[in-house]
């Protein structure tokens, strides 16, 4: 073919309509015309490299080496990709470039018009990745020869609207050289950091380098030419992954742990993941997602939060997939049936590095856990698929601990339990200090019963995802009545002799407070402080308060039930008063005394201060004579 018999060949109508989807819908970022042809140029040079492998006649001793070119011509307003791969012939040239070929092409644009966004799945079935290019260039000429063929080279040019033109051309060598006429608004593309940029993002790890000829015909190489997670495990040092971690994450620090693993079979993927040291500084975005999506090793997004679930945002790293278009927005991906798929094979990896690590490494585990154990925490309220394996991974403060850092798995707890403890007993608290020091460990610190510390707010929302572990129900120790069963048998009775004997008092108390409290009983948590104030065990309790009113939230609050410790010498003296005389005015004010040291006691503030300091006083001024 000649220059005088170029040919005009028209695109078809619904393909047309497809090219003006590609050029102005598929889209987020116009910058990814860039990956799409260094993506093309990449599986252009696998099949020859392929071929030179498996059949003699690719087989060249002088080749040069397989690389992909950028040049930039500013005078001209151009940017040429080239490659030195398998090339193509004119009819390829028209299958590849000319058609978008699929049976299904009428169907996927009718579903688009209805706004079937189920319909995008399809568009990874059509060689749209080529076209991306006219979101850049008014005009894009291909100039192409096939390797290991007589016929001549080929010129393929376009403006991207009406149809393409056909034409023999000038080629020395096999592959293909693709010219980009770019538009006024596309002209950062023309500047030699603006590429190195786009390369970086998209495609550093391309397995070929990518040279960028710079001016005076000078070349640099402008990605890492290697793609580490596709090297084999055993040629990796591990500085080389610290490395990689470091400049995919922006941590300073080496990660806590990694895998890297080649899943084959029916789905074929690369997975190298990184934990890291440090919770990060986004750690409470649920929009954050730190996992790279690659396509046979082209960068796709980092923004695919169906790859894992949300509670695991806080892992690092690349999944590189055989088996999914690339030439798809990243709006797109989320709907392709493959993505659930691999998320699954990648939690389970997740679990399997984190449950070897609490297994052989308790410590590095601990260490993990104080700094991201709470997004496991989120985990166990909105994954029940691997709800067991998290529960088992979970890790609290309790009693038995002597500082922040002391965790207990429920595991540990259980096997640590008394004989005869038959449940999982817990308080919850806005810290360690103020679980520590609450009147309602008192019991439980006197009989050396462990009780788990829920000191993050998180464990309000957690604690009802876990109604029980091996068996044992979890029981809040500032909830409900609270009956120890064997563990503490002469409690009980002394409890039955206090109901009867301080039956006026607690009529007396109730009445005096029945704005404030919704009964007064006897209690058996306390064996050291005076009384203390117990949730109804389907209320809310102290701490929930806290976080709801920290929180903004409205909620109706609701009274609580004042306990009272029989044993202890100040309900000892209020007994002997009202015995003395049960009209005494002086119980009234101690029933407010009691209910505010309550308060005071879980850390809420007196509703009011001021009659708080005036009978405050009062007791003072009794007690000193005065």
């Amino acid at each position: 073919m000649t220059n005088e018999a170029k040919e005009k060949i028209e695109f078809k109508a619904e393909v047309a309509q497809v090219l003006n989807l590609v050029i102005h819908s598929l889209y987020s970022h116009r910058e990814v015309f860039l990956r799409e042809l260094i993506s093309n140029a990449s599986d252009a040079l696998d099949k020859h490299r392929h071929l030179a492998l498996t059949d003699e006649k690719y087989k060249t001793s002088d080749a040069p080496a397989y690389a992909i070119k950028l040049a930039i011509d500013k005078k001209k307003q151009t940017l040429t990709i080239s490659d030195n791969g398998i090339g193509m012939s004119r009819e390829e040239v028209i299958q590849n470039l000319g058609t978008i070929a699929s049976s299904g092409t009428k169907a996927f644009l009718e579903q688009m018009a209805q706004g079937n966004k189920d319909s995008l799945q399809l568009i990874g079935q059509f060689g749209v990745g080529f076209y991306s290019s006219f979101m850049v260039a008014s005009k894009v000429k291909v100039v192409t020869r096939r390797a290991v063929s007589e016929e001549a080279a080929v010129s393929w040019e376009s403006d991207g609207t009406g149809g393409y033109t056909l034409e023999e051309a000038k080629k020395e060598d096999h592959g293909t050289e693709i010219t980009l006429y770019l538009k006024d608004d596309a002209k950062d593309y023309l500047e030699e950091f603006e590429i190195k940029e786009v390369v970086k993002k998209y495609s550093d790890y391309v397995s070929y380098p990518i040279i960028l000829i710079k001016e005076k015909n000078e070349e640099e190489t402008i990605n890492k030419v290697t793609a580490i997670w596709r090297r084999p495990k055993n040629e990796i040092k591990e500085e080389e992954y610290f490395e990689f971690y470091k400049y995919i994450s922006h941590d300073f620090e080496d990660p806590l742990l990694y895998t890297h693993h080649s899943i084959e079979g029916a789905l074929e993927f690369k997975l190298l993941l990184f934990i890291p040291k440090k919770r990060p500084v986004n750690f409470f975005r649920d929009d954050i997602h730190g996992l790279r999506l690659h396509v046979k090793k082209m960068f796709v997004t980092d923004q695919c939060k169906e790859l894992i679930p949300v509670y695991l945002r806080f892992v690092k790293g690349v999944v590189d997939s055989e088996d999914l278009p690339l030439n798809i927005s990243r709006e797109t991906l989320q709907h392709n049936a493959l993505i659930p798929k691999i998320r699954k094979q990648l939690t389970k990896k997740i679990f399997d590095l984190l449950e070897e690590l609490a297994e052989k490494e308790p410590e590095k585990y601990r260490e993990f856990f104080l700094e991201l154990g709470v997004a496991l925490k989120e985990g166990i309220t909105m994954d029940f698929e691997n709800r067991d394996r998290i529960l088992e991974l979970l890790r609290f403060k309790s009693s038995a601990g002597s500082s922040e850092k002391d965790l207990v798995s429920l595991k540990e707890y259980v096997e640590r339990m008394k004989p005869e403890q038959k449940e999982i007993y817990y308080i919850a608290g806005t810290s360690r200090e103020a679980c520590q020091q609450s009147p309602h460990l008192e019991l439980f610190r006197s009989k050396g019963i462990e009780v788990l510390f829920m000191d993050e707010v998180i464990d309000e929302w957690v604690i009802p995802s876990i109604p029980e572990y091996q068996s044992k129900k979890l029981k809040s120790i500032t909830k409900g009545d609270l009956d120890l069963g064997d563990l503490d048998k002469e409690a009980k009775k002394e409890k039955e002799k206090a109901d009867t004997d301080y039956k006026l008092l607690t009529d007396r108390l109730r009445s005096a407070l029945q704005e404030q409290v919704k009964e007064v009983r006897i209690s058996v948590r306390l064996n050291e402080s005076p009384c203390c104030l117990v949730a109804d065990e389907n209320d809310m309790d102290a701490n929930m308060e806290h976080i709801m009113k920290a929180m903004g939230r409205e909620f109706q609050e609701t009274k609580r039930i004042l306990e009272i410790n029989p044993q202890h010498a100040v309900i000892k003296n209020i007994k002997a008063l009202l015995d003395k005389d049960p009209k005494d005015v002086r119980i009234e004010t101690w029933a407010s005394l009691l209910f505010n040291q309550a308060l005071i006691a879980e850390g809420k503030a007196v509703k009011d201060p001021t009659s708080f300091v005036r009978n405050l006083n009062e007791l003072l001024e009794n007690s000193t004579g005065a």
